[in-house]
């Protein structure tokens, strides 16, 4: 039985990738050892996730590994059997509470990437690796983009080159990226220069925002849970900046966790790829707010502040066209409106009786 290797198996990514693998008759062994609880507080922490895990499925194994230590990781791999998949997902993903900690940031990024670069290396050398790379690593580039103002969103003209969607010709220098894009930026070049150098079928996928209902939505991070919950719980809510006109594409973690699976059966080295929603699947923060209150019948109690987040996206959409064109069996299941229904029927009873 093939096995794989998924770090940060507590996560939203990582968990769906848990149960993908187990499901297709992958023997998994998760990496998980609930840095979420630190960055974010007991709310956000993933130790329920894994214990769900562990019950739906005996044949999982869960270790408690943290990814900036490298022996442990290099024993993880020593141990976990016939390697066929590296799936890297965990990360400190967070900008503002990069800035509270650069050096756990960077840790758990940058160091805890190279950890597993040398790992696999070491031990599975022809296996895919792929990581869940960020659209921050090209920092604020975006925002010189000439947007045009509409009603409920910011948005680019129709000849405008990226209008379908940002592709990877765009340049990740020369603009600020916040610490957490620059630790992310130098873990997503750590995974291209072990592709190209030591011609290991790598690839990152950088990624706008990845959401679905198993989604710990925190303040600082993931936006569309923690609107949702907020909506459902009468939680205020502040969007920082741009009018909360900013435009995010959104991806399911379902839809995610399938082009890692398109990858493993047709790798390459050094592959790069912009991934998210895309225009199939995108909004502003007014879009979300509304679609938030239609669907929960609750109106959300929220506040806009003049101040942007340093770094933050006025607009983001991904092109996926590229990836499209190299795996052309993958194609997403979910929009705006279903992540957002689904999310709300899973986890409804859940916040009420917590809130």
């Amino acid at each position: 039985m093939p096995t794989a290797i998924i770090t940060g198996s507590g996560g939203l990514i990582g968990s769906e990738s848990v149960r993908r693998f187990v499901e297709s008759g992958w023997d998994v062994v998760g990496l998980e050892n609930d840095m979420r609880a630190r960055f974010f507080g007991e709310e956000a922490s993933t130790a329920h996730v894994t214990d769900e895990l562990r019950s739906a499925y005996p044949e999982f194994r869960s270790l408690d590994v943290d990814i900036r230590d490298a022996d442990g990781v290099s024993r993880a791999f020593g141990e976990a059997g016939s390697v066929e998949a590296v799936i890297h997902t965990a990360a400190q993903p967070s900008h503002d509470w990069a800035a509270r900690d650069p050096q756990t940031d960077f840790g758990v990024n940058a160091l805890g990437t190279l950890n597993l670069l040398e790992a696999a290396r070491e031990h599975a050398p022809d296996v895919p690796f792929v990581f869940c790379s960020t659209n921050k690593v090209y920092g604020d580039t975006p925002n010189r983009l000439p947007l045009e103002e509409l009603e409920k969103r910011l948005e680019l003209p129709q000849d405008h080159p990226y209008y379908g969607g940002i592709d990877t010709s765009m340049s990740i220098d020369d603009s600020t990226h916040s610490l957490f894009g620059v630790s992310k930026a130098a873990a997503d070049l750590l995974v291209q220069e072990y592709g190209r150098y030591f011609d290991m079928p790598t690839v990152c996928f950088r990624g706008g925002c990845l959401t679905g209902p198993q989604h710990a939505g925190a303040q600082l991070h993931g936006f569309l849970a923690y609107l949702m919950k907020c909506t459902v719980t009468g939680t205020p809510y502040t969007v920082f900046g741009y009018g909360g006109k900013q435009v995010r594409d959104n991806i399911h973690s379902a839809d995610m966790v399938a082009c890692f699976e398109a990858f493993q059966r047709a790798p390459r080295a050094g592959a790069v790829y912009n991934m998210g929603g895309g225009r199939r699947s995108n909004c502003s923060m007014i879009e979300a707010i509304e679609i938030c209150e239609r669907i929960s019948g609750r109106e959300l109690e929220w506040e806009l502040s003049d101040e942007a987040r340093i770094g933050d996206h006025r607009w983001w959409i991904s092109d996926v066209a590229s990836f499209e064109g190299d795996y052309p069996d993958w194609a997403p299941r979910y929009g705006i409106d279903d992540i957002l229904q689904e999310m709300y029927e899973q986890n409804v009873e859940r916040w009420m009786a917590t809130a």
